[in-house]
């Protein structure tokens, strides 16, 4: 069995997705890319995600090719891949429809930035891109874009949801589940009142102390 290691990543890393509330069902996927081959292992198609294991897990080659695996890839497979195609230091992709982001999406809103959190780990609003429908590349072609000019390791897509990405799976995991925390703080703030703004220069100190200085 090819890329056991990151199959097994990829596996435990779904478990996260119902786990922290982004995903119903069978919605939502993650995927990983291995630095060595640029192979990437990614969730098979409608399966349970208490039914997944390493072993049906599938494998496909940077254009969606199925390369190992008996079932079909997941639908946003063709997406995810050009996400990577376009985006060499991204090595993890999550999508889910997290109820607080989709929420913004579904008003083609961008999540503000009114949260210290948020700026550390966003660095600015979580964006909003536009509409694409499912199943081919389009949504990978309104991540790049909507992400280009964007501290932002996250996006919301209008009437669908959330596009996470990060420098290996488990890191595209967390941006998912930042993203929809900051969504439900923003969302309980906005039924209080006015949020507060924090000031650009402000936001840019704080994303910088914690990418550069925090944790160990």
């Amino acid at each position: 069995m090819m890329l056991q290691k990151l199959r097994q990543e990829v596996c435990e890393l779904h478990a996260e997705l119902p786990k922290n509330n982004l995903v119903a069902w069978t919605s939502g996927n993650v995927s990983g890319r291995d630095p060595e081959t640029g192979l990437i292992v990614i969730k098979p198609s409608g399966v349970k995600f208490p039914d997944l294991t390493p072993e049906n897990m599938i494998v496909v080659d940077e254009m969606g090719r199925v390369v190992e695996g008996d079932l079909k890839p997941s639908s946003d497979t063709a997406s995810h891949c050009y996400i990577y195609r376009h985006r060499p230091t991204t090595f993890g992709v999550v999508h889910t429809h997290s109820r607080y982001a989709t929420a913004f999406a579904a008003v083609g809103r961008s999540i503000p930035c009114i949260t210290t959190a948020m700026g550390d780990e966003f660095g600015g609003p979580i964006p909003c891109g536009g509409f694409a429908l499912i199943g081919g590349e389009e949504i990978g072609q309104v991540v790049v874009e909507t992400l280009a000019n964007s501290h932002s390791p996250a996006c919301l897509l209008q009437n669908h949801g959330v596009f996470a990405l990060g420098e290996n799976a488990e890191a595209a995991v967390k941006a998912a589940i930042m993203t929809e925390d900051n969504a439900a703080i923003v969302w309980t703030a906005l039924q209080i009142g006015n949020p507060i703004s924090i000031t650009d220069e402000d936001i840019q100190k704080l994303h910088h102390r914690y990418q550069t200085i925090y944790g160990q």
